[in-house]
């Protein structure tokens, strides 16, 4: 089915400074919440959430937690943690479980923090390594801010329950046709867009403390063949929607979610581009590069794009297909994403700097300059 409609990006969760009595989930782990039929609706992207912006986050959280939006439009979202999952109508076979485990390990948070008295929101994401020499994939609408670095932007990766500060990382690659057609997204409180061209790779370059990187990273590796409706999959991601800015900086947990494939669709005439996961606890701001693995352990899809209000079992989650990242990265580079891979992450930063100039030029003149 062709996908004609938009969708927002998680990328702007929004919270309120400080809340008193916080009560933060150790971990998240949920089922399925509710079944949901496949469909074209409108969402939004689920990239990043603004920090220090007015979004109130309530005082505690159980199974059904009520926030508000910097609309002060109420929200219910469905949340658990390790002593209250969300239930679940099956239960997940021994494959889903490890590799469940496994992208656990490997998935990051992506924070960035925009300097004093800038326009510009800081704001956190979520990504998944994808190579054991520390390459990560999420958005392109999260991995944009690396491309304002000149500007005084300073991102970091982290990772664990709670996440820590881990990582410095510099782009290896992010979508020009996504950054041409989506440069003024910054500037919007609301963006929409369907997620074609929305991803990116960030190469970890460094630590944050003394201690030395990894010789291999936990990874996920990539998908070579695309999922059908029905299939069993593990979603992932550092949802942040309802969570203060203290809380993310501090008590930031992944939300780990076992759910299906409800629907695919396409950009083009016939190939699966996108993936309807209907609502769940990973249906929030914050959750934009997070990943969605099958039985396998093999990177299915990147999430990208939801809707954000109402309960979570009732949004629409969205996530693009590997298969069709790594299709698009051969159409825009003239190069297989394998063959991106198989460099030495800092030769594959190196050649992809000289365009960063240009890209940021872009997004700098859709913003009126910084």
């Amino acid at each position: 089915m062709l996908l004609a409609s938009v969708s927002g990006w998680l990328f702007f969760v929004r919270t309120t400074p400080s809340v008193s009595d916080a009560f933060v989930p150790s971990s998240r782990v949920a089922h399925e919440a509710r079944p949901t039929t496949s469909r074209t609706s409108s969402s939004t992207p689920i990239g990043s959430g603004k920090l220090g912006s007015t979004a109130p986050a309530s005082s505690k959280t159980s199974e059904t937690k009520q926030a508000h939006s910097s609309s002060g439009k109420g929200l219910s979202a469905s949340a658990s943690s390790a002593t209250a999952p969300v239930s679940s109508a099956t239960t997940p076979d021994g494959s889903l479980v490890d590799a469940s485990t496994a992208l656990r390990a490997a998935l990051v948070n992506i924070m960035c923090y925009a300097p004093a008295g800038s326009t510009l929101h800081s704001i956190s994401g979520s990504g998944v390594i994808i190579d054991p020499k520390g390459v990560i994939l999420t958005n392109a609408h999260v991995a944009q801010y690396f491309l304002l670095a000149n500007k005084g932007v300073s991102c970091v990766i982290r990772s664990g329950s709670p996440a820590v500060d881990e990582y410095q990382a510099s782009l290896e690659y992010i979508s020009p046709a996504w950054i041409q057609a989506n440069a003024g997204v910054l500037s919007e409180s609301m963006p929409f867009g369907t997620g074609e061209h929305d991803y990116a790779l960030l190469a970890i370059t460094g630590s944050t403390s003394s201690d030395p990187l990894p010789a291999l990273f936990p990874f996920i590796p990539l998908a070579s063949t695309s999922s059908a409706s029905g299939t069993p999959v593990v979603i992932a991601s550092y949802g942040a929607q309802f969570l203060n800015t203290a809380q993310i900086q501090s008590h930031l947990t992944p939300t780990i979610v076992y759910g299906s494939v409800k629907g695919v669709y396409t950009f083009g005439t016939s190939t699966v581009d996108v993936l309807a996961l209907g609502g769940s606890a990973a249906a929030q701001e914050g959750s934009s590069g997070g990943g969605v693995v099958n039985a396998t352990g093999a990177l299915v899809g990147v999430i990208t794009t939801s809707t954000i209000t109402g309960p979570t079992y009732d949004r629409s989650l969205n996530a693009i297909t590997t298969s069709y990242i790594q299709t698009d990265f051969l159409n825009e580079s003239g190069e297989p994403i394998a063959q991106l891979l198989a460099q030495p992450p800092a030769d594959a930063v190196a050649q992809f700097a000289p365009h960063i100039p240009s890209l940021e030029a872009v997004v700098e003149a859709a913003l009126g300059g910084l």
